[in-house]
């Protein structure tokens, strides 16, 4: 499944009422969203219809976040949804992440883009390849090091699969306290080292599966009800329930390089972009 269908999709189920992107770039995956969002790039350039009521940002994510009060940027209300495809290096990725977990619930849901680079040459941190992930993969090592509190699901969609993080916790600086050392740890020099479980997909679970899970209709009911600590324990329940079944159904392996990209020329061209 091509990642926007992926996203169109995951919005109608879980129904997010605020909705956060960073690299709109030209809006396509930002045109999916149908409530009150927020996208932050630099250098936007929309060339696709927004129908939600959206405030467009052209900062950087760290300007962006570093010019607001405790209400955050939705006025108090949590990000429901956010959707980090930023610039593609590692530290970079994990910033956003920080920033959008300072303004989360423990139902809000962040998702990475270029989370399962083809190659090493994709990988690279200085682009020299048409299809980029840069070193983002990087983040969920580094998320499962030091934060086993929040629960992943990586998510095998082209053409670059996604990796969903659940159980958010604000309250918690464990990341922001190690930040440099965690940077110093994982960020290396070019040509980068990807081995072959990331180039394998090890562990991804099939998007429809990941669609069909109970779990959307569980946060939908539960985020308004549940406190912090009994929400986040019983969200982890059920995401592992979700990895456990997808691991029943192996992943399917790499999408092709130009899978993705004959599919986003179709939705163009059915008004579905």
């Amino acid at each position: 499944m091509f990642y926007l269908d992926f996203l169109a999709r995951l919005h109608m189920r879980l129904e997010p009422r605020t909705y956060l992107e960073f690299g709109i770039r030209n809006g396509w995956s930002l045109g999916v969203a149908r409530c009150r969002s927020v996208g932050i790039d630099p250098s936007f350039a929309i060339d696709t219809e927004i129908t939600a009521p959206t405030s467009l940002i052209r900062r950087t994510g760290d300007d962006y976040f570093a010019s607001l009060d405790e209400r955050g940027p939705f006025d108090g209300q949590p990000i429901d949804l956010a959707f980090i495809d930023g610039m593609h290096l590692f530290e970079f990725a994990l910033r956003d992440f920080m920033n959008v977990e300072r303004y989360a619930a423990w139902s809000s849901v962040a998702i990475f883009d270029d989370i399962c680079p083809p190659n090493a040459m994709a990988a690279a941190r200085d682009r020299v390849s048409m299809l980029w992930t840069g070193d983002v993969f990087k983040v969920e090592n580094a998320i499962t090091d030091r934060r086993p509190d929040i629960a992943l699901v990586k998510v095998n969609t082209q053409p670059t699969g996604l990796l969903l993080a659940f159980a958010l916790d604000p309250t918690n600086r464990a990341l922001s306290e190690a930040y440099d050392d965690i940077v110093a740890s994982y960020v290396r020099p070019d040509p980068q080292e990807v081995s072959q479980e990331i180039l394998d997909r090890a562990g991804a679970v099939e998007p429809r599966a990941v669609l069909r899970s109970p779990l959307w209709e569980w946060l939908r009911e539960n985020r308004d009800t549940l406190g912090a600590d009994d929400g986040r324990a019983q969200l982890r329940d059920q995401v592992a329930a979700l990895r456990a079944k997808g691991a029943a159904n192996p992943s399917a392996g790499a999408a092709p390089a130009d899978g993705g990209q004959r599919r986003k020329l179709s939705l163009r061209r059915q008004g579905r972009d």
